[in-house]
């Protein structure tokens, strides 16, 4: 099971800020937390970096216990 963290937009989709998914995979964890979460979500995702223990990582990394999945949408802002 791996520690989840969502950011930002993808806090706001899923309606939470930390959940527990179990899988075996990165790519596990995503598709069980669109199911869980759903289509605005899924899409928020879908322009979402991914990193795990703070390391950016392929969709194939495997996740074990304790690891901790970071789901970082796109950051926009500055001094105009």
């Amino acid at each position: 099971m791996a520690q989840v963290r969502l950011f930002a937009s993808a806090r706001e989709a899923a309606g939470v800020g930390r959940d527990v998914i179990d899988g075996a995979t990165v790519a596990d964890v995503l598709s069980l937390a669109e199911a869980r979460y759903g289509a605005r979500f899924a899409d928020v995702l879908a322009t979402c970096r991914v990193w795990v223990n703070g390391d950016d990582v392929e969709l194939d990394t495997s996740i074990g216990p304790g690891d901790e999945l970071a789901v970082l949408p796109p950051v926009s802002g500055g001094a105009t």
